[in-house]
């Protein structure tokens, strides 16, 4: 009987606390790993992105912190707003810093920095990872190959579940991207980025911290449910859904060399079935156009999100300045609460100049998204290796039926 591949299957209920693996240790420690490999391709991905364009980073994707800030503030080239030169690239920053202030910038002012961005990705992925295997079983093995693959549902509930945990992690990062002033920093006297952070987030205290969270929650739990929940529908049913058409029988064509003839799985059997080996070059495409939505969707409801969230923390900012001013600490957290009101005024003012909400709202998304794109494939990419990379579990032929044929999927 053909198997859909659009059909995840039925699994046996899955305790897992019934049982005790003994490679539950290394499993986790193999997500921790992968996780962190994705997010690293991802940042690696976006330095190559934005020296293509020959434009600062954060232009092509936010990230938490800008660890190149502190090195753009100093660089008299950025602050003379001179004509693009290599001295502008991450690179030409860095050798200018290490100049004026020694090898011991990077440490002090660029570390911590990617340090905190990269400890974000990695608990985004981990969790992720940890989620998906709670909520779907054959997830929980260590497999190259995951079959029958996972409904939609469980891959947007693990992106929900991964993204709120990064909302909570990250609240202090995005507490200080708000309130960072490289001016205040250079001037006060700290030593480096680190000391800098710590006085702040003492400064603010944690009514600072997570206020303005509730758009966060909403921005990252939705858009990273989105965003893997694309990812694999894409990567998995998508691709099992091509394979089943492509090689049906009614559109199966020879490639010639590069695709090798099906062959029988006994010579003997003229009825067996025929086990055909997808053209290498097949998974690779889907993999990179699975990236590319996952990007288009997470932006979808990021890029909105983000317009009201950047004038809500522009009043928080504001709050946080005028009660360090006036000494009024006991009304800072009034005001918080009643923050959101105003910040609806602004933007429907906002919104009222640029021609309505929806234009307002999605201006610039496609453009922003276009600039996201090939980071993001290249975090899922190598995140999407790494999995299989460590995939320790010896699996069967996983094949799917179609016309006859059986396509090997591993």
């Amino acid at each position: 009987m053909p198997i859909d591949p659009l059909t995840p299957g039925i699994v046996p209920p899955w305790n897992p606390t019934g049982s005790a693996d003994p490679d539950e240790a290394r499993k986790a420690k193999s997500h921790v790993l992968q996780g962190s490999s994705a997010a690293g391709a991802r940042a690696l991905g976006t330095q190559l992105v934005a020296f293509y364009f020959r434009a600062p980073v954060k232009a092509f994707f936010k990230m938490r912190v800008d660890y190149m800030q502190v090195a753009r503030a100093i660089n008299p080239h950025i602050t003379a707003n001179a004509g693009w030169s290599f001295a502008q690239t991450t690179p030409g920053l860095l050798a200018h810093a290490i100049r004026e202030h020694g090898w011991g910038f990077i440490p002090r002012q660029v570390l911590p920095p990617m340090i905190a961005n990269a400890t974000v990705g990695a608990i985004l992925y981990t969790t992720y990872l940890q989620s998906l295997a709670a909520l779907h079983e054959p997830n929980a093995h260590s497999t190259k190959r995951v079959f029958p693959p996972p409904p939609i549902s469980a891959t947007f509930l693990a992106g929900f579940m991964a993204g709120t945990v990064q909302s909570i992690v990250a609240a202090p990062l995005d507490a200080l991207v708000v309130r960072f002033k490289v001016s205040d920093m250079l001037q006060g006297g700290y030593k480096s980025v680190f000391h800098y952070s710590r006085h702040k987030l003492k400064e603010i205290g944690v009514r600072g911290v997570f206020a303005g969270y509730g758009l966060s929650f909403l921005k990252e739990s939705f858009g990273y449910g989105l965003f893997f929940a694309s990812f694999e529908f894409v990567k998995q049913q998508a691709y099992f859904s091509f394979l089943t058409w492509w090689y049906s029988g009614l559109h199966f064509i020879n490639l010639g060399p590069a695709l090798p003839p099906p062959t029988p799985v006994s010579v003997e059997s003229a009825s067996a079935p025929t086990v055909i080996r997808p053209h290498y070059s097949a998974e690779p495409i889907f993999l990179l156009l699975a990236g590319a939505f996952a990007s288009i969707t997470q932006q979808a409801v990021q890029h909105p999100i983000s317009k009201i969230q950047d004038v809500h923390y522009g009043r928080l900012e504001s709050i946080d300045y005028l009660s360090k001013l006036e000494h009024k600490q006991t009304s800072v957290w009034q005001e918080y609460r009643h923050s959101y009101g105003k910040t609806y005024e602004q933007c429907q003012m906002q919104a009222k100049k640029a021609g309505g909400w929806r234009r307002w709202l999605w201006r610039g998304l496609a453009m922003h998204t276009l600039r996201q794109i090939p980071s993001t494939s290249a975090g899922l990419f190598v995140f999407e290796l790494f999995r299989r990379r460590f995939a320790t579990e010896e699996q069967e032929k996983v094949v799917i039926k179609a016309a006859g044929r059986e396509i090997l999927l591993n």
